[in-house]
């Protein structure tokens, strides 16, 4: 907590030298060049990881890694903004070998490559807003796709960064996708506490911009009526927890993507009952087993051209890092199913 607080203070700083007379095109030039030199350093990571895979050969799709440090859109708290390097150390531990449990080898670059992070704080610490650091996000993933067979898994951070994220596949892909949401939360608000980009806010800006065909939402266990709300005003399709056994055989043998551009798979972490995974800023017990998660993966059929893991907060989990190996499972099994 004491880093996020260091982090709001240097952006406070920059907006009172800005209402101290700074002149304002100092300030945008200076932005513009910390911006344009993050997106440099997406682009030549993800062109030199592109050039290997195809000089590989064999590969049709590709998972890259991209991580999106945001944690400052969470209402609760922002250690979500940590999770990245600790998935990462987590997937690379050793304590298990390099195999998914379908077969596939992540140190394989045809399997699974990684760009690095957007520099988040760095672009904040420049006084940069939500407006343009949510464009940052969507341009660094398309520099990501342009880089073909690369397709961008992205690493969280909180939930906000889904929306632009879905952006720019769907922008990219040059229409919308199926998107499997995966989470104890609809996180559908209009804009929760005045907030447009909150983490509780991200699929009603994915919906109202019709980035999606079809939101499924599985893990349901925490809803208000304006989620409900909201949800039928999308045409929102919410499986609640109360109602899993019931919907299990559905869930476990779903079908998406047809006549769209693909899939995209979106998986908070507090979608499993914190039993399997305590270190998430939203702790909600009732929820999914870690196989039934997996079970749902594993099953799906359809395209999956981009995905998400988000809301794993380090500062939550236990000593012995479980949820981070928790979370690094949940991407180690999401590449086997983006990567072709």
């Amino acid at each position: 907590m004491a880093m996020s607080k260091i982090w709001r203070k240097g952006i406070h700083h920059l907006q009172k030298q800005n209402a101290a007379n700074v002149p304002s095109d100092l300030l945008e030039k200076g932005q513009s060049r910390v911006i344009d030199a993050s997106l440099t350093l997406i682009r030549e990571r993800a062109k030199l990881k592109g050039e290997l895979v195809r000089a590989i050969g064999g590969a049709v799709a590709s998972a890259s890694l991209l991580g999106v440090p945001i944690g400052h859109n969470s209402s609760f708290l922002q250690g979500p903004a940590f999770a990245p390097p600790r998935i990462r150390e987590a997937i690379w531990c050793g304590s298990t070998n390099s195999a998914t449990e379908e077969g596939k080898e992540l140190n394989d670059p045809r399997v699974l490559t990684d760009v690095g992070d957007v520099p988040v704080q760095e672009i904040r610490d420049c006084g940069v807003d939500d407006d343009r650091l949510m464009s940052v996000v969507s341009e660094s993933v398309k520099l990501v796709m342009e880089q073909d067979p690369l397709r961008p898994l992205v690493l969280g951070g909180d939930h906000s960064i889904s929306f632009p994220v879905v952006r720019a596949v769907s922008e990219k892909l040059g229409g919308p996708v199926d998107i499997l949401h995966l989470d104890a939360h609809p996180d559908i608000y209009h804009a929760f506490e005045g907030n447009k980009y909150s983490h509780a806010s991200s699929f009603a800006r994915i919906m109202e911009g019709g980035y999606a065909r079809r939101l499924l939402q599985v893990g349901i266990r925490s809803i208000t009526t304006e989620g409900r709300e909201q949800g039928k005003k999308f045409g929102v399709e919410q499986y609640e927890m109360r109602t899993f056994s019931r919907d299990r055989q559905l869930l476990e043998n779903l079908k998406l993507g047809e006549g769209v551009k693909g899939v995209y798979v979106s998986i908070d972490v507090d979608c499993l009952d914190p039993a399997f995974a305590p270190g998430v800023s939203h702790i909600e017990p009732g929820g999914l087993s870690f196989r039934d998660v997996l079970n749902i993966l594993h099953n799906l059929k359809g395209d999956v051209v981009a995905a998400d893991v988000v809301e794993f907060n380090p500062q939550r989990d236990t000593v012995d890092g479980m949820t981070a190996m928790v979370a690094a499972k949940l991407v180690r099994e999401l590449i086997a199913k983006i990567s072709k």
